[in-house]
């Protein structure tokens, strides 16, 4: 691995930190988690479907990305989860940090999409 792709292997796994982070708790907080994307106007009977595909987002999604394989598609997984995420969570009531930090991640993903050879 020369420099350089070390360098953009550091830079993924930076911005994939956060959901690594967010997996564990999703999936051992799965029943409380559904209370809470339900209090937030869905469906009780949609909110375990959306936390699924949101688990498995973040899971193919970081492991893509990080992997450098298929790493656009893995960026695109973690955009499926991260827009929508914000929107929802964060703009109601506005939380102005936890938007611009998402916002931030966003533009990470949104650059991990450029200039990818292979995907």
């Amino acid at each position: 691995m020369n420099f350089e792709q070390t360098k953009n292997f550091i830079g993924r796994t930076l911005i994939s930190a956060i959901f690594i982070y967010a997996i564990p708790g999703k999936i051992i907080n799965f029943e409380r988690t559904i209370d809470i994307i339900s209090n937030k106007t869905i469906p009780p009977t949609l909110a375990p479907i959306l936390l699924i595909l949101a688990i498995i987002c973040l899971i193919f999604g970081s492991i893509l990305f990080v992997s450098g394989y298929k790493q656009k598609s893995g960026a695109y997984l973690l955009l499926v989860f991260i827009v929508p995420t914000t929107f929802i969570f964060h703009f109601s009531p506005f939380q102005i940090k936890a938007v611009l930090m998402n916002a931030a991640l966003i533009g990470g993903l949104v650059l991990g999409t450029n200039n990818v050879k292979g995907n």
